[in-house]
């Protein structure tokens, strides 16, 4: 089935429901992008299916038998549960959005189901292997300052749960890092994170390692050439790391945060402060951690309990 452009009313609803997106839902250029291409690519498709005009009106002639339909195009190219569940819920946004300025009847995209699938849980580090990564991630470079730097964006981390984006997106504004750091996470919320001394120590060793200068428009973590440092490096050092320590593929640089917050629960921390630690936008993202913690708990149980030995 070839497929219809969308056309010049779909283009422009698709447009302004990015600009809304951005403005009143905080939603971050890569999700603007990706959300729009999702529901481009659906309007394209029921344009074929259904035949006739390819304006917004077709969404009030959608029956559940036609997003069958076009779940099963998408299952046929290979894609998973949950790539089709984001897509139906990209298109479920964009109807919502458009009923309300335009009145159509979407009952029958909102009632359609998103398929089941298996939440993956966070592979955290422990406390140990997370401590013995810092110290090892520095042996992985040549030279001195550059261990510093290494062994400072994961003590951010794994000290301070930041995301790898927003430890390498630090510039010389954030200096002197004090008790507290404003960060910029997803979306642009903003959220205070405190820092912890050995944070605080571990950036300042680098900076006063680090030949290149470090002005108040440029990144603080910097790489050979003095540009900024990318998170394919702290990726490739990470992966020397975990094979000197023997650790799985999953101790990469966002195993580190997932560390921060699981050890934080697990040390009785509250669930709503460490969403608030996290930058995570619903408390549904944090509760992922809380599986975690009863994973660990399950596995304990069953290894170390005298009856689950029978």
């Amino acid at each position: 089935m070839s497929m219809p452009l969308p056309s010049p009313a779909q283009r422009d609803a698709l447009q302004h429901w990015g600009k809304w997106l951005r403005a009143l839902d905080g939603a971050s250029e890569h999700t603007v992008s990706a959300y729009t291409s999702d529901v481009s690519e659906f309007l394209a498709f029921m344009s074929a299916h259904l035949g006739g005009s390819a304006g917004l009106g077709q969404l009030s002639k959608i029956k559940q038998t036609d997003l069958r339909a076009w779940m099963a195009s998408q299952r046929a190219t290979g894609l998973g549960s949950r790539s089709l569940a984001r897509k139906l819920s990209s298109v479920k946004s964009f109807a919502r959005w458009i009923a309300e300025r335009e009145s159509f009847d979407i009952s029958a995209i909102l009632a359609m189901r998103a398929p089941k699938y298996q939440r993956s849980l966070p592979r955290p580090l422990s406390a140990s292997d997370a401590r013995d990564m810092i110290a090892t991630v520095p042996l992985q470079t040549a030279s001195d300052w550059t261990g510093l730097r290494d062994a400072a964006v994961l003590t951010l981390l794994y000290g301070c749960g930041l995301r790898i984006s927003e430890a390498l997106g630090l510039t010389g504004r954030d200096l002197p890092l004090r008790d507290s750091l404003r960060v910029s996470g997803k979306g642009g919320r903003e959220r205070m994170v405190p820092l912890l001394p050995v944070a605080r120590d571990a950036v300042a060793a680098y900076l006063r390692g680090c030949p290149h200068a470090v002005t108040k428009d440029c990144q603080i973590f910097l790489g050979v050439r003095g540009g900024p440092l990318g998170r394919r490096h702290v990726a490739k050092v990470m992966a020397a790391a975990r094979m000197q320590l023997g650790l799985p593929a999953t101790a990469t640089p966002h195993a580190m945060r997932h560390s921060f917050a699981t050890h934080l629960l697990a040390a009785g921390g509250d669930l709503r402060a460490v969403q608030e630690l996290l930058g995570h936008a619903s408390l549904q993202s944090t509760q992922i951690y809380t599986a975690v913690d009863t994973g660990q708990l399950m596995e304990i149980y069953h290894s170390a309990h005298p009856r689950a030995q029978n």
